[in-house]
């Protein structure tokens, strides 16, 4: 199985906590940087080593900014680099405001079948405050056009912990995205990335963090509607309604290969990453030319281990006790077990009866101290 994330980086206009890579330039670039993304697929097709493509990916940015010839060409073009024809899962970001009526009824014939968008909150208020382009009201608007043209995969992603937000405001969004019935959430806790419109507002006093504890609390009412309303929470950020889990992100957290197209895309394929440059026109100069624009970064095995050991501590699988001792041997396992037994003590750490280590619920609020104890410290 293999997957193929292409990266879309146009924009309309930047949201103010955002760190990824992205531009305004579609206008002036969008058509070579389509070609391009094409060219670097043919350079680099090789690299699947004749796996099946199973998900195709296109994030961002953001993608539904796409004309829709330049998307064509774009999914008609990667069809003559992979076999898709075992595509399970055709993932396609957007904007609310950007799911028209045409919009939707362009993706079935494309092979789209899945859509991720980025609802963040239903406050509008707040969603000006952040430099977001759509209302609440165009969410309900967006996941209903694309049902009628037979979309029945629907992503949304919310975030919490947002400037303004309360526990009350927070419940209210959680409760008018269940409304909607979407297949899949992401919810994450923001961040105040240096550098970003936000991080300024921070320091200058405009725009006060929300504690943690408060932050702390909405995921933890998150969780619980969630569950109660039946979505499976199957990774620290991700719930999903029985059969609906991401499988392109999956990857990400399994391991599993995957080819990333694009400036500022990022590759794996189990021992080598790859980074391609956050940088429009030196991509789009160097896949041209024929050259490959990425970086390449060998992980040595107890970079190995720490992946495996953050990854699958993220997700209700938990980490394969017998494959981690198998794949680093003895010395990073008993490091492994020597850690985990006070967090076992604790509960915040179980050991199920096929011998995973995996978060308890209340491990989950504590994850990133218990993966930091866990990982390799030799």
């Amino acid at each position: 199985m293999a997957g193929v994330y292409v990266h879309i980086p146009f924009c309309a206009s930047r949201c103010s906590y955002c760190d990824f890579f992205s531009t305004l330039q579609l206008e002036q670039t969008g058509a070579d940087y389509v070609e391009a993304v094409l060219a670097e697929a043919q350079l680099r097709r090789e690299e699947l080593h004749g796996e099946t493509v199973r998900t195709l990916y296109l994030g961002g940015g953001t993608p539904s900014q796409l004309p829709l010839p330049l998307l064509s060409r774009l999914a008609a073009g990667l069809g003559e680099c992979f076999d898709l024809s075992g595509v399970e899962e055709f993932t396609v970001e957007a904007n609310p405001d950007d799911v028209t009526a045409a919009w939707c009824e362009a993706l079935p014939p494309l092979g789209v079948n899945r859509v991720s968008m980025g609802i963040q909150t239903f406050e509008d208020d707040i969603l000006r405050l952040i430099g977001r382009r759509h209302t609440a009201s165009q969410v309900e608007e967006a996941v209903a056009r694309l049902r009628d043209t037979g979309i029945d995969n629907i992503s949304i992603d919310l975030i919490y912990g947002l400037p303004g937000q309360t526990i009350t405001s927070w419940t209210d969004s959680v409760e008018r995205a269940l409304a909607l019935t979407p297949q899949h959430i992401s919810a994450y806790g923001l961040t105040y990335e240096e550098g970003t419109r936000l991080w300024w507002q921070r320091e200058r006093g405009e725009v006060t963090e929300v504690p943690e504890e408060q932050c702390l609390e909405m995921y933890r009412i998150l969780v619980q509607s969630l569950q109660r309303a039946g979505y499976e929470h199957y990774e620290i950020s991700n719930f999903a309604l029985p059969g609906y889990h991401s499988r392109h992100n999956s990857s990400y957290w399994n391991d599993t290969p995957y080819l990333g197209l694009g400036a500022g895309a990022h590759s794996y394929d189990g021992e080598v990453r790859r980074s391609n440059p956050a940088n429009l026109q030196e991509y789009i100069d160097k896949v041209t030319a024929g050259e490959p624009a990425f970086e390449q970064e060998e992980l040595t095995q107890m970079e190995r281990y720490d992946e495996r050991v953050m990854l699958g501590l993220r997700t209700a699988r938990g980490v394969d006790a017998d494959r981690l001792r198998h794949d680093f041997g003895e010395t990073a396992w008993q490091h492994f077990t020597r850690e985990a037994k006070p967090h076992i003590a604790a509960g915040h750490l179980r050991v199920t009866e096929d011998v995973r280590y995996v978060l308890t619920r209340d491990g989950i609020m504590l994850s990133d101290s218990i993966i930091r104890d866990l990982m390799w410290d030799g």
